[in-house]
């Protein structure tokens, strides 16, 4: 599982270097972008207070976005995107743990902030 979310981590972050690459073509970019407003939006397909299934939308259709627009990129962007992602990663190797834990003591926040407001 681990390998998997680092090949995903990998490729976000190639795709995040690909959109600033000239040579990418237009409907690539579009589709990163759709995926990261998709991901940032309120407006989900399911509402994120839904349990589980709020979020899991966000785990299913983000990261389909993203292939199918990591599928778009000319074979040289995408391995000089996966070049500089592959060297960030190794000079900063902590970034994808402090994501994840940043990401759980959110979540956690937000649950407690909920049952505080719903409590009165």
């Amino acid at each position: 599982m681990t390998s998997r979310l680092r090949l995903f981590w990998r490729d976000a972050l190639a795709l995040l270097f690909a959109v600033g690459d000239r040579r990418t073509p237009g409907r690539v970019r579009l589709a990163a972008l759709l995926a990261l407003a998709y991901a940032l939006s309120p407006v989900d397909l399911l509402p994120d207070l839904t349990p589980v299934l709020g979020v899991g939308d966000d785990l299913i259709v983000v990261p389909t976005i993203l292939a199918l627009a990591a599928r778009g990129l000319p074979a040289p962007v995408l391995a000089d995107a996966r070049a500089r992602s592959l060297g960030l990663q190794r000079r900063l190797p902590w970034v994808l743990p402090v994501l994840g834990g940043s990401v759980l003591v959110g979540m956690g926040l937000l649950g407690w902030a909920l049952l505080r407001g719903l409590s009165g």
